[in-house]
């Protein structure tokens, strides 16, 4: 009973959140002047849940605002196609097998040439800003993210009781210390982060990886067959030490991966608002422009 009612709620937003049109991001120091920065590409080639003009405006906007140009790719990931883009953002991709079907299999949203293509890029100095939320976008995500020497739990990540949106915080210890928390200045250092469900990931012995979220005792992963659809028999997954949040390094590239994608945009579902606009959610936005700064190398490395 405890574990139906963590997740009561939570399907019927998923399935119904749409942008928040009246969110204006309030960005008091831009990074560079209006459309002067680096290019940001926002994958929506690849069936995603998230696009430019949907459920991610708020994002784009938010780019935008701190001087970001913010462009959508809908063509297959090439070297060409790259090239084009300085960052790249891939949010909730999935394959076309599940677009309507969330349930097993998720065979991957991108194909061999695709991942080979995106390894190199970052290799040679792309940016990616890869965002998972829960299954069955791990499941599309799973070869994409091996390619970075990084696997995802195709599960849901949750306490049983726990209500609301998880915070990891630099006083619990489960938001670690990295140069995105301490920002360009004192107005910028960020100690709480909050997410909203999502789902867990880990990397392998060999990654040099820079843990940002880290889920403490008691979470776990809920892999389930059918989205939302949890049982008595629904394997369970302790993600104790795993991450919802990391970096890497990979040649000159940089990337920054998250198993959470709604805490970076603007949502509601009907009077409730969440992501940027939800009220335990008040560093997310400096987060975010954080994030995007380290992408774009103006954090340390």
């Amino acid at each position: 009973m405890r574990l139906l009612f963590f997740f009561l709620l939570t399907p019927l937003l998923f399935g119904q959140q749409v942008a928040d049109r009246g969110y204006t991001p309030k960005v008091d120091n831009p990074a560079w002047p209006e459309q002067n920065g680096p290019v940001i590409l926002i994958d929506e080639a690849h069936n995603n849940f998230h696009t430019m003009d949907g459920r991610y405006k708020p994002f784009a906007d938010v780019m935008r605002a701190d001087g970001f140009r913010v462009k959508a790719n809908r063509a297959p990931f090439t070297e060409k196609t790259l090239a084009e883009g300085d960052i790249l953002v891939i949010s909730n991709a999935l394959n076309k097998r599940n677009v309507e079907d969330w349930s097993l299999p998720t065979p991957s949203a991108f194909s061999a040439a695709e991942i080979k293509a995106v390894r190199a890029w970052v290799e040679n100095g792309g940016s990616l800003l890869f965002m998972v939320d829960h299954m069955p976008m791990p499941g599309c995500a799973q070869d994409l993210a091996r390619a970075f020497g990084l696997s995802f739990s195709n599960g849901f990540a949750g306490k049983p009781g726990e209500k609301g949106p998880l915070l990891f915080t630099t006083k619990a210890g489960t938001l670690r210390p990295h140069p995105i928390l301490k920002g360009r200045n004192a107005q910028e250092r960020v100690n709480s982060v909050a997410t909203f469900t999502g789902s867990a990931f880990r990397a392998d012995a060999s990654v040099e990886i820079d843990p940002l979220f880290v889920f403490p005792r008691g979470w776990i992963s809920f892999e389930t067959v059918d989205a939302w659809e949890f049982k008595n028999d629904t394997p369970k997954v302790p993600v104790e030490g795993w991450y919802q949040g990391a970096t890497l390094k990979v040649g000159k590239g940089r990337v920054a991966v998250f198993g959470e994608a709604a805490m970076f945009t603007a949502q509601t579902h009907g009077k409730r608002k969440f992501g940027l606009a939800d009220p335990k959610a008040k560093q997310n936005l400096t987060f975010l422009l954080n994030v995007a700064h380290w992408l774009a190398g103006i954090l340390e490395p």
